[in-house]
């Protein structure tokens, strides 16, 4: 058995729907299930069975000898969340049980990390586990994800095969539940339907032209091909990147929106919220290198590709994937 944490939520349901395109169905979800807007990502997939995200790790304390591998995407992944004790408990402590159980049992285990460790990059974005203990996330949540990674790396008992995944932005279909946490292509697509424009952050650093702050786009489909190679190939354990390698400008997105609903694009520049100016990224790229080195040899999606596909494929047909 396969269990998917997060199975509910935006990357965990693509990543179920990516196992059973390619015929594998034996997988656990975890989630919680009391979400009613999630229950679109999941109700026509094929699965095992269904644990409530309270019950699992007590479940799996005795059920660990038909689990071969745990995917755990699950995660509070609010990035403007307050309080560190609910980030300590859903990001870092119950992905430390899910370690130790796999490290004791010989369960092979893949989980999400960010990028949002990485801060203001000021050690740059590569994947070098040396400079981990360097980064200074900007907020709790990169704090929660780069906590665990320091942990991870200290530990002499590990799972057999194990690998953390620094997502950098990722977007794609699913993700309609996020609400103001969904991808700037979600929100870019819903302005542009509701007023005919979009409305992007100014730049207040005189490096960077209105609309040229730069973020690495990875499309969600990118995503789960990627881990699909980790659960079948067994690389080397460790950290990586998982980003496009690419980064590209709000505007370029913006304007990739507007092509794939075959509208004239108008873009409105609003000053950065005082609050998170201090704290704003200008750039953002995944050194993809030790992933690549590492066999994974397959092309990542362009913006305009996987923006094009979002928008027609899916959210102007309301489609799941």
């Amino acid at each position: 058995m396969i269990v998917i944490t997060g199975s509910a939520g935006f990357i965990g349901s693509c990543l179920v729907s990516k196992f059973n395109s390619e015929g594998v169905t034996n997988l656990i979800l975890v989630d919680d299930f009391s979400v009613h807007e999630k229950q679109a990502n999941y109700n026509v997939k094929t699965f095992y069975q269904k644990i409530e995200r309270k019950h699992f790790i007590e479940w799996l304390d005795t059920n660990y000898n038909i689990v071969t591998d745990i995917i755990h995407i699950g995660a509070r992944t609010d990035t403007t969340e307050k309080d560190i004790n609910v980030l300590n408990e859903l990001n870092l402590n119950y992905t430390k049980a899910i370690w130790e159980i796999c490290s004791k049992h010989n369960v092979s285990l893949i989980y999400a990390s960010s990028a949002a460790t990485y801060g203001l990059g000021e050690h740059g974005y590569d994947d070098d586990e040396s400079k981990i203990p360097l980064l200074k996330p900007l907020n709790l949540y990169g704090e929660s994800k780069n906590d665990f990674d320091k942990w991870a790396l200290k530990q002499k008992n590990t799972p057999p095969h194990w690998q953390g995944l620094k997502f950098f932005n990722v977007y794609g279909p699913n993700e309609y539940h996020k609400g103001r946490m969904a991808s700037v292509i979600f929100h870019a697509f819903h302005q542009i339907k509701d007023n005919g424009k979009v409305k992007l952050f100014r730049s207040h650093n005189p490096d960077y032209a209105d609309g040229g702050q730069l973020r690495d786009f990875v499309y969600v489909k990118d995503v789960v091909d990627v881990i699909w190679f980790l659960y079948s190939t067994k690389i080397k354990n460790g950290i990586y990147n998982l980003g496009s390698g690419k980064a590209r400008t709000f505007l370029d997105l913006a304007e990739a929106t507007f092509k794939a609903l075959n509208i004239e694009p108008i873009v409105e520049f609003i000053d950065t919220p005082i609050d998170i100016r201090g704290k704003y990224q200008y750039f953002t790229e995944a050194n993809m290198n030790k992933l690549v080195n590492a066999g994974y040899s397959k092309k990542f999606t362009s913006l305009e590709e996987g923006v094009n596909d979002y928008v027609t494929n899916y959210l102007l047909k309301n489609n799941y994937m």
